[in-house]
């Protein structure tokens, strides 16, 4: 896959997970964190698992369980914690800044750890995830900071943590030979078994009215089964650390969607914000060259 083609399905990738946190805030604005979280990966797994299994590759969905068993498991703990994150920021600092910290956060992370593995990222990602970053924190500089608590930047820190390493686990199955929706498969269905306890524990109720149903299907279906397709097809033609920089669209997406259907404001240096997140990404996604290392199959 070319690179610019790649970018272009992270991209798309984000913006679908930007819309994330306003349906949980509209279809389910009083439900736990963790629950949420495994409804999400629950039904966004099974579709997955349809899908394979309609296709009549669910031996490609066995090979992942057998033949790279660290960095699946390693992909699907870090999903898992991402999503509790995830989640836990948006409920306790809002869907703007819960979603920028998060996302905001999570492309120093790989760059960090993929440096460490002695994969460094190149000039221009350092070029663009800088413009993006300072976006991100004068969006948060933007008035959106008042009702965020400690405890929500530190589970949106984790969350950016976990997402940086669950992109670099991902990417690792790939340059496995392994095919990206049964990965995506695999991760999510095991996430969400993960999680169940917090679905029999906890009031679910929410479920089963029109707004919570709409809300899980869809996270499920947009921001899940559609959104990590596209998130792995783009891991095949861009490295991790491009991969979460390409990310930061979700937040400019969430903190659009927050001030439009939510209410919530950001103002003053939201404009600047805004723009620097736009620079920072078309220096990624557009600018000429091939960033990363290619995986050696294309997912399916």
């Amino acid at each position: 896959m070319a690179a610019r083609g790649a970018a272009a399905s992270v991209l798309a990738a984000a913006v679908l997970w930007g819309t994330i946190g306003t349906a949980q805030e509209l279809g389910a604005p009083d439900a736990a964190p963790p629950t949420v979280a495994a409804l999400r990966s629950l039904a966004g797994g099974a579709l997955l698992v349809v899908v394979v299994v309609a296709a009549r590759r669910w031996h490609q969905l066995v090979a992942v369980l057998r033949h790279t068993p660290g960095p699946f498991a390693v992909a699907a703990v870090a999903i898992t914690t991402f999503q509790l994150g995830y989640f836990a920021g948006i409920r306790l600092g809002g869907v703007a800044i819960g979603t920028l910290v998060a996302i905001g956060s999570s492309p120093a992370f790989a760059g960090s750890f993929a440096w460490a593995l002695g994969r460094p990222p190149g000039v221009r990602w350092v070029v663009g995830t800088a413009a993006t970053v300072a976006g991100a924190a004068a969006l948060l500089l933007g008035g959106g900071a008042a009702g965020t608590t400690p405890l929500g930047l530190v589970a949106s820190l984790l969350a950016g943590a976990s997402f940086a390493t669950y992109a670099l686990a991902s990417k690792r199955l790939l340059e496995r030979g392994m095919a990206g929706i049964p990965v995506m498969a695999a991760v999510f269905t095991t996430s969400g078994l993960v999680l169940l306890p917090a679905v029999v524990v906890a009031d679910a109720t929410w479920i089963a009215t029109p707004p919570g149903a709409a809300a899980v299907a869809w996270m499920a279906v947009a921001g899940t089964a559609a959104a990590y397709t596209l998130f792995a097809r783009g891991l095949d033609g861009v490295d991790a650390p491009t991969a979460t920089t390409l990310s930061l669209a979700e937040p400019l997406t969430a903190a659009l969607l927050a001030v439009t259907v939510l209410g919530e404001r950001l103002v003053g240096w939201s404009a600047v914000g805004a723009g620097l997140l736009t620079v920072g990404l078309v220096v990624v996604a557009v600018l000429p060259g091939t960033p990363g290392r290619p995986a050696r199959s294309r997912p399916g």
